[in-house]
């Protein structure tokens, strides 16, 4: 007997047919014999519905309150998952995060797990039930309701799988597994059968969809074995498997290994670039800046600090979640006698294109191969950053698709194209 954890995002709840599609895959398990926990997202624009309502009531909502709007989409869908697994005869019930407890930190609106008490659940698996968990949602001391952020659903499931010492996590979602690049932007994208933790955290934190940066984190220090597949799509690879799995470098034998220079290119639409004008240029003036944007749990990106000249004056550029702009820019106004800024730009036609592999590590040129490609194709580079095994560029959103078949064909990674005999 396996203990599994089935995550199923938003496309897959997206109304009672698709519950019951979700619904068959589960007795699929139960029937196996294996121990079966589900984690669910709310439907599909659900979330985006509610939010829209918090940003309508106020631009400055409070965030607990926030909260509590929010994580009522994946209530909904917890209940009626379960009331459709009874339909099927299949033993159920729904754990809201305060009943299990899972427990987090208070930054309401991207809380972090910090515990997760399996006794509850542990008792509801050995009865037989099987346990439908509302994913994004916890619970702060003093019983407020807390969610994890956008795509949280996924952290919630992976903690799950590693409290419950799962023998996997499944991630159900609209695709089959995890590409090379974006399919419906570059049609010979190419699907990937295993995949590291490390690559898939750096794809994951540049834009990749599939997956949350914090649950393939939270996987790869629990060592929690993750595979993304479909909900729609039960075809398998040539070697027989569905999706991909991600595991440690380990548990990928080197001669298997997809481990080319690059094994992805990523692209991330939801940034925006804020440029701090004529900041004093003395010591301690940088983190002026950023201690404020830290203290409000503003996650900041790309930095570029321009040369100071005579003027004993400097531009500070960064960029920070489009859905966070508001808020920051709040929380620089406010910090603006501190700081000393002269005045303040920003703008949101802007996207973070990214290429990612183990490779860089022992291959130079990476950067070059990248800043070469675009720059043949006219596309200007508004910032640069890196790390051991990613180079991430700033362009102007307008050629973002552009910019992402270029670089997937730079790096050698279009498939080959099939042929028909005649």
């Amino acid at each position: 007997m396996a203990r599994i954890v089935m995550k199923f995002g938003g496309t897959s709840m997206a109304g009672i047919e698709r519950i019951r599609n979700v619904a068959n895959r589960v007795k699929h398990e139960v029937d196996a014999g294996n121990q079966v926990a589900v984690v669910v997202s709310a439907m599909a624009g659900e979330t985006d519905r509610l939010v829209n309502f918090c940003r309508e009531a106020s631009p400055l909502y409070d965030p607990r309150e926030y909260d509590v709007v929010v994580a009522s989409g994946e209530q909904v869908t917890s209940g009626l998952l379960a009331i459709v697994l009874q339909s099927i005869g299949v033993n159920a019930r729904s754990w809201l995060g305060w009943q299990l407890p899972i427990r987090t930190s208070d930054a309401h609106a991207s809380a972090r797990i910090a515990a997760i008490d399996t006794a509850a659940l542990d008792a509801s698996l050995a009865a037989g039930e099987v346990a439908v968990i509302p994913g994004f949602q916890g619970m702060a001391d003093g019983d407020r309701v807390t969610t994890l952020g956008r795509g949280g659903s996924d952290t919630s499931a992976v903690a799950v799988a590693a409290a419950m010492k799962a023998d996997r996590c499944d991630i159900y979602t609209d695709v089959d597994g995890v590409y090379t690049t974006d399919p419906r932007i570059v049609p010979r994208a190419r699907k990937l059968s295993r995949v590291t933790y490390e690559e898939m955290l750096e794809l994951a934190s540049v834009g990749a969809k599939v997956l949350q940066t914090r649950s393939v984190g939270l996987a790869m220090k629990e060592k929690v074995r993750v595979r993304v597949l479909s909900s729609f799509d039960d075809s398998r690879d040539d070697d027989g498997h569905r999706g991909t799995l991600i595991v440690g470098d380990d548990e990928i034998e080197e001669g298997s290994m997809e481990r080319q220079l690059i094994t992805g290119i990523a692209h991330d639409k939801n940034e925006a670039k804020v440029t701090l004008v004529a900041v004093p240029d003395r010591p301690g003036a940088v983190a002026t800046i950023f201690t404020p944007l830290a203290d409000a749990s503003i996650n900041v990106d790309m930095i570029v600090q321009n040369i100071a000249h005579e003027t004993g004056s400097t531009d500070v550029t960064f960029t920070v979640p489009k859905a966070e702009l508001a808020r920051a820019l709040d929380v620089l106004e406010k910090a603006r006698p501190t700081i000393g800024f002269e005045r303040v730009l920003h703008a949101t036609n802007v996207c973070k294109v990214s290429v990612v592999g183990v490779g860089m590590r022992s291959h130079a040129g990476v950067a070059a191969t990248m800043f070469k490609a675009l720059a043949d194709r006219g596309i200007n580079i508004q910032a640069i950053t890196t790390s051991e095994i990613k180079v991430s560029v700033l362009i102007e959103d307008d050629y973002t698709e552009l910019a992402v078949r270029v670089l997937h064909t730079a790096y050698g990674l279009d498939a080959e194209e099939e042929t028909v005999d005649a």
